[in-house]
């Protein structure tokens, strides 16, 4: 509902309530005074009775758990009690003219002494029951679980014509590490040397797990594909292959580098093989 409905909906509620509390304020008025309250007592009698209705009403809107539930047996006894004083002063005539006799409700006297003791305890427990009412309400602490659900749940039942602002979908970057070169040749890039794992699109905003520092060793066997495709040599083939491929080169360029490139082998192997050469050449 609009605003426009809500405030007339409790202008109406505010209305028939006034209605109804004037005629139920003239019944408790005349009952007050037949128990022997005085004129300005007989017109605030309603007032304890109704006024603590409205009290206990209100209370149970704010209140919860056990705290509501005692509000509403407060507003359903005053409530019952109110009905029984109206339908007494319904059924004796003589309490409509104030003309009745004080202290008698009903003609039979077992009932008129619990009548009278039912209206004459009202006040007493309107003090009571309205100071702990009022007390409840003031030390009430709202569930803030239960309000941030219910806030939660009223945005997701709002409709997207409503929503100040639709909510735009997740922008996606490519996780994908830049080659160096890239960045060398267009403008300098703040991303670390170190490349992110994961090759997957991630969405925008979201938190993606940090990664450990140290990486992860290989496990199991390597497949036969990865290997190299060059078959391994012994000692004397790598020494026969060298002197061939150096035959003519001179001295100072035999060096373990050089043998390295050439003869596509490991720093050791070329080490040994260029001391293996040059003791040839000395001898």
């Amino acid at each position: 509902m609009n605003r426009t409905p809500k405030t007339l909906l409790v202008f109406a509620l505010v209305v028939v309530v006034g209605m109804a509390f004037r005629v139920s304020w003239n019944a408790l008025r005349d009952v007050a005074r037949a128990i022997g309250a005085d004129r300005t007592a007989a017109t605030l009698y309603p007032f304890v009775v109704d006024g603590l209705m409205a009290l206990a009403l209100v209370a149970t809107l704010v209140l919860t758990a056990d705290a509501r539930r005692f509000a509403l047996r407060v507003l359903g006894t005053y409530t019952a009690a109110s009905l029984v004083l109206n339908y007494v002063h319904g059924l004796v005539p003589a309490l409509h003219g104030g003309s009745a006799d004080w202290g008698r409700l009903a003609d039979w006297n077992p009932a008129n002494w619990a009548l009278v003791l039912l209206a004459t305890s009202l006040p007493v427990g309107s003090i009571y029951f309205g100071s702990d009412l009022v007390a409840k309400v003031l030390h009430h602490r709202p569930d803030p679980i239960a309000n941030a659900d219910e806030s939660s749940e009223i945005v997701s039942n709002r409709s997207t014509g409503d929503l100040a602002e639709s909510t735009p979908a997740p922008a996606l970057v490519n996780a994908t590490p830049i080659p160096a070169a890239v960045q060398v040749g267009f403008l300098k890039s703040s991303i670390p040397d170190k490349p992110v794992p994961s090759t997957a699109l991630v969405p925008i905003g979201r938190s993606v797990a940090a990664e450990s520092p140290r990486p992860r060793r290989a496990t199991g066997r390597v497949p036969d594909v990865a290997r190299s495709s060059r078959p391994k040599r012994t000692p004397d083939e790598l020494l026969i292959e060298a002197r061939s491929l150096t035959a003519d080169w001179p001295e100072e360029k035999l060096t373990a580098e050089g043998i390295r490139k050439e003869v596509h082998t490991s720093p050791a192997n070329a080490r040994t093989l260029r001391d293996a050469l040059r003791a040839e050449r000395a001898a």
